[in-house]
């Protein structure tokens, strides 16, 4: 690898050897065969051994190896850990137990998770008069100031100016900026205002609300004034930010976050639920199905201001549960779910003879006025997708009348008042009267069943057996899977029932699954290369955040595909230059703990009396078990040398002497120093490695 100047600003150069790294990897990313290039290692024919075959279970059916688990399911087996897995309930998960403790709003039901946090609905209706404000002075306290905001940002709408007070006025009343409460003067509308030329008090205001002890903290900020609290915002700086919810109970703490904002509160815990699950949970099989149905069945998290309420318990008590269940269980739930029906618009489908129709037709008749939420007629969203993406396929022979006929099987098939988180409920007066014809096939008229033969006709078809198998195989065998193998597990799928366990023991036993030319060869996705480097790094995390920006940077964001398609599980979606520069730059991000809340260590005690050469051989066992390439190798070492000796890559020299490449032990370093070389030194090995060619795939 050849030499680069560094800059001598540490910032500068860490981001010179990212763009080096990121070239390199690239280049060998980008090059057609790589895939099968780890394969090629393992020998030669179809067989890979045993440690192989090992590592490839993991990759394939967890979010990663994690350090020792090889060794775990050595001791076990593959079958028996296989067979475990797929009993998730039989398996302790204590750790990620205590973690999901952290978020209480998540074991809410969903009227209940929209009424402690309110929805932009929520408040607009209760602004308007239409709902109560809760009793509970904490919750009315956030009511309040989100009525507030609403207020204020519909007053902008319509140009109005509010009158403030004047400055006699503003002297009558006074200020008195040491006041423990912090009360501020009041303008013409009873709202605080601030004196923007008192930096004092902004400092005061900080200092005097971080000072107090947790609940007296809860109550100081949930009786600011809109502007006094926009100010507190404003004027904390860094750390004073983590300060602000220190010691806090998380129930206390959801109370400042939703004083902030509700819906954000509510995302951001299930978008760190879902990460602790994927990172920590013992129950990997649960946690990866989980995910490939999420995505199979997508609903998109800003669809409107209730999917992000309803998205917690669609993944909660429809997903996760069946997860490894019976698919036809899995389709009928999802087909009910208030997630699923407001996503693809089917809560609002209306048959066109259906009696509500009929009722409004009689009153434009009558020379009346239709009433207030006239039915917007029939929805084809649902029906197409059902059929496309959720069953048959694209290719599953159905055509345009056939998804006609679907949606007059689902019209009535709605959610009961939506912005007050109620569930499903058919309404027969929205039904489509009548007998319809899919697929060839007479459905006589029977309501809300007409809609259960229908879904359990589509779950036992050849065609969505075919469709289904073949996205189980592409997610975990091969971008272009073997047509045996589809065919062997969709016969499965006919033969058991839709039993997810039983399709997947027939992949598992599959020659095609253990072919060299899969082993290493599928890239990770985003989520799986985030996930995969959280677990091989052994974090701990505090604050999952930083990670959930990181998969937006990636482009794949949490429950935000838009497209019903959801996310791609092929390699083509992914690789690309400027894909690739994102991930090194996380992978020297986590590895050397610049993430706030996020901590790796990479100081064992058997890597300080190592060079560079020894302690990659140690960080790479542990990080990539399938090993990297002589030329990858060389780049990480080379790299980083560079970086925890300060000099130029390539060169031999060091910082005291010509020790640059010499074991950091040998060194003429103080103890606090050679601790200091020892981390920065295996922080950079283990960045370089986590972002190598090598790791990104599976």
């Amino acid at each position: 690898m050849p030499s680069y100047n560094r800059f001598n600003n540490g910032r500068r150069s860490v981001s010179r050897v990212r763009a080096v790294a990121a070239i390199l990897m690239a280049a060998s990313l980008c090059n057609p065969g790589l895939g099968a290039q780890a394969a090629a290692s393992s020998a030669s024919g179809t067989k890979i051994d045993t440690d192989q075959r090992i590592l490839h279970v993991l990759n394939r059916f967890t979010f990663g190896a994690t350090p020792g688990e090889m060794a775990a399911v050595r001791k076990v087996g593959i079958d028996a850990w296989f067979e475990q897995q797929l009993h998730p309930s039989s398996i302790p998960d204590r750790d990620v137990d205590a973690r999901l403790a952290e978020f209480p709003a998540l074991r809410l039901p969903v009227p209940t998770l929209l009424e402690r946090f309110p929805s932009g609905a929520m408040i607009r209706q209760t602004a308007n008069g239409k709902l109560a404000e809760p009793r509970d002075p904490y919750l009315s306290a956030i009511y309040n100031r989100h009525i507030d905001l609403y207020e204020e940002k519909q007053a902008k709408k319509a140009d109005e100016k509010p009158k403030m007070a004047t400055d006699t006025d503003m002297a009558t009343i006074g200020i008195v900026a040491g006041q423990a409460q912090g009360q501020l003067p009041l303008n013409q509308k009873g709202k605080a205002r601030l004196d923007k030329g008192r930096p004092a008090y902004a400092e005061l205001l900080v200092k005097t609300t971080l000072a107090l002890p947790p609940d007296e903290r809860v109550k100081r900020i949930l009786t600011m004034q809109p502007e006094e609290y926009g100010q507190l915002q404003d004027s904390l700086k860094g750390p004073q930010k983590m300060l602000v919810t220190q010691d806090m109970t998380p129930a206390q703490r959801e109370l400042v976050e939703d004083f902030d904002n509700p819906t954000r509160t509510v995302v951001r815990e299930l978008q760190g639920q879902r990460l602790l699950r994927d990172i920590y949970s013992k129950r990997q099989l649960q946690e990866v199905m989980t995910t490939f149905w999420l995505n199979h069945f997508n609903v998109y998290l800003h669809k409107n201001d209730e999917a992000p309420y309803y998205l917690v318990s669609y993944e909660r008590d429809v997903i996760r549960p069946r997860a490894l269940g019976n698919f036809e269980d899995l389709l009928v739930a999802t087909a009910e779910s208030p997630a699923m029906m407001l996503y693809l618009d089917n809560a609002t489908s209306t048959g066109p003879d259906s009696p509500a129709v009929e009722k409004q037709k009689q009153r434009v008749t009558m020379g009346k006025p239709a009433k207030k939420g006239t039915p917007p007629g029939l929805n084809e969203n649902y029906a197409r997708e059902l059929m496309e993406l959720h069953t048959l396929g694209v290719n599953g022979g159905y055509t345009q009348k056939d998804v006609t006929e679907v949606a007059k099987v689902f019209t009535g098939w709605t959610v009961d008042q939506p912005a007050l988180g109620g569930g499903f409920k058919f309404d027969e007066t929205r039904h489509e009267p009548g007998k319809k014809l899919v697929l060839g096939k007479k459905i006589k008229e029977n309501g809300q069943k007409e809609g259960l033969q229908l879904l359990h006709m589509l779950a036992t078809s050849p065609a969505t057996a075919h469709f289904i198998a073949q996205e189980l195989a592409v997610a975990f065998v091969s971008d272009t899977p073997s047509p045996a193998l589809v065919n062997r597990m969709a016969q499965t799928f006919l033969k058991e029932h839709g039993d997810v366990a039983a399709i997947l023991k027939t992949m598992l036993h599959s020659p095609e699954f253990w072919a060299s030319d899969v082993y290493q060869a599928k890239m990770k996705t985003p989520l799986e290369y985030v996930i995969s480097a959280a677990r091989a790094s052994g974090v701990e995390i505090e604050d999952t955040q930083p990670l959930a920006n990181a998969l937006n940077q990636m482009g794949m964001p949490l429950y935000s595909c838009v497209p019903p398609t959801g996310y791609s599980a092929k390699a083509e979606e992914w690789v690309s230059t400027g894909a690739l520069v994102t991930r090194m730059n996380f992978a020297l991000s986590l590895a050397t703990n610049h993430f706030p809340g996020i901590k790796a260590k990479w100081v064992p005690g058997h890597l300080e009396e190592s060079g560079p050469n020894q302690s990659e051989q140690l960080l790479e066992a542990r990080l990539i078990p399938a090993g990297v390439s002589e030329k990858t190798r060389a780049a990480v070492i080379d790299q980083a040398t560079g970086q925890a000796s300060g000099l130029p890559t390539g060169t031999t020299a060091g910082v005291e002497g010509n020790q640059g490449n010499m074991p950091i032990a040998a060194r003429a370093l103080s103890p606090s120093a050679r601790q200091t070389a020892i981390e920065r030194q295996n922080a950079q090995l283990a960045g370089l490695l986590l972002g190598s060619p090598e790791f990104q795939r599976r």
